[in-house]
């Protein structure tokens, strides 16, 4: 049976609207804390005040490199996440360049996931966003493989930004894809427990949200993500 302290522990509590402001940050981390989230997560720029608010806690450190549109280049996303380290972050969650993957340019892909995991190698967790909702399954299922292959941690489904968010379908594919070995992060659109336990029994084995205090049953301010 899955339990609402399960789902809490596996739940990256998610704050990346742009005019998030820095009580808004102190808010959520301290929500995280109360709860026992696996990690906040944040925009690069408040990775420090994160890292200091959650220190001498369980409660990760995540921030997203690329975001939302993956669009930057390999060395700038290089750079993000060693910048984001060396604030403090744990875990990054990176954005793939969706546009190479449609043109089938699969090197350029993984050299690009390459790139974050190589600067994040043994510092911090590396998540990879596909963004399912821009996908054909068969470009999910290649890009789960060239995660695997660059030697990510995890994919996950999205970035909370675009079309739409987490889908069973999606995650049930990718946790197909990527084997029991890799994690399975599912993201965007979670608003309920049901959603939560949904994506679990699928595969997914964290949780992106910003609704998380709703999901445990729990009253807070919301976010859309």
């Amino acid at each position: 049976m899955i339990t609402k302290e399960y789902v809490a522990s596996i739940i990256d509590h998610t704050i990346l609207k742009p005019e998030a402001t820095v009580e808004d940050i102190k808010r959520v981390c301290a929500e995280a804390k109360e709860n026992s989230f696996a990690s906040v997560c944040v925009n690069p720029c408040h990775v420090k005040l994160v890292a200091e608010e959650l220190k001498g806690t369980n409660v990760k450190v995540c921030t997203v490199i690329g975001f939302p549109l993956g669009a930057t280049t390999k060395e700038v996303k290089a750079f993000e996440t060693a910048k984001a380290i060396e604030d403090g972050a744990q875990e990054v969650d990176m954005v793939i360049n969706i546009g190479m993957l449609k043109s089938k340019n699969y090197d350029y892909v993984k050299e690009d996931i390459k790139a974050v995991v190589d600067a994040a190698k043994g510092k911090a967790l590396v998540k990879v966003i596909i963004e399912t909702c821009l996908l054909t399954d068969e470009e999910k299922v290649i890009a789960c493989r060239l995660a695997k292959e660059a030697g990510a941690d995890f994919v996950k489904t999205s970035t909370g930004f675009s079309k739409w968010g987490a889908k069973v379908e999606d995650v049930k594919l990718m946790r197909e894809t990527v084997g029991a070995e890799m994690g399975v992060k599912a993201s965007g659109g979670i608003h309920s427990f049901e959603d939560a336990v949904k994506m679990i029994e699928a595969g997914a084995n964290r949780i992106g949200a910003s609704s998380s205090l709703k999901i445990i049953g729990k009253s807070g301010e919301q976010q859309a993500y």
